[in-house]
């Protein structure tokens, strides 16, 4: 059964840096796509970034391309999302997700996630 445990959220001006990481049990972790989202009370899951099995491939969103760095270490079974220039709008809970198969930025195709993190930007 694979298990996400999210760490590294808090509160940072805007401008600044953070580094989420993913902790993933399970031993069908290099088979999975890894997928960071982030959500707004009361608004759709919203995807951020994504990363193939072996991490030669990844995806992001356009509002953070540029800022935020998605990386994996299979060999630790972890995931990380390096965000820099953070800004207010940054500002959400943000989630860990693996798949097995489906759509990188599609939520729903997502088979297992994390209890997510908190991420708040002050201007």
């Amino acid at each position: 059964q694979v298990q996400l445990v999210e760490s590294g959220g808090g509160l940072v001006q805007a401008g600044g840096s953070l580094r989420l990481s993913c902790a993933v049990s399970g031993r069908t972790f290099t088979l999975s796509t890894a997928g960071w989202f982030r959500q707004v009370q009361g608004e759709e899951r919203e995807f951020v970034a994504a990363i193939s099995r072996d991490g030669a491939n990844t995806h992001y969103a356009d509002s953070v391309k540029g800022r935020f760095t998605i990386s994996r270490d299979n060999a630790k079974n972890m995931v990380y999302l390096q965000m820099n220039s953070l800004k207010p709008e940054d500002t959400a809970v943000y989630y860990c997700g693996v798949q097995f198969s489906g759509i990188y930025y599609y939520a729903r195709s997502y088979d297992v996630w994390g209890q997510g993190t908190q991420v708040t930007v002050s201007s």
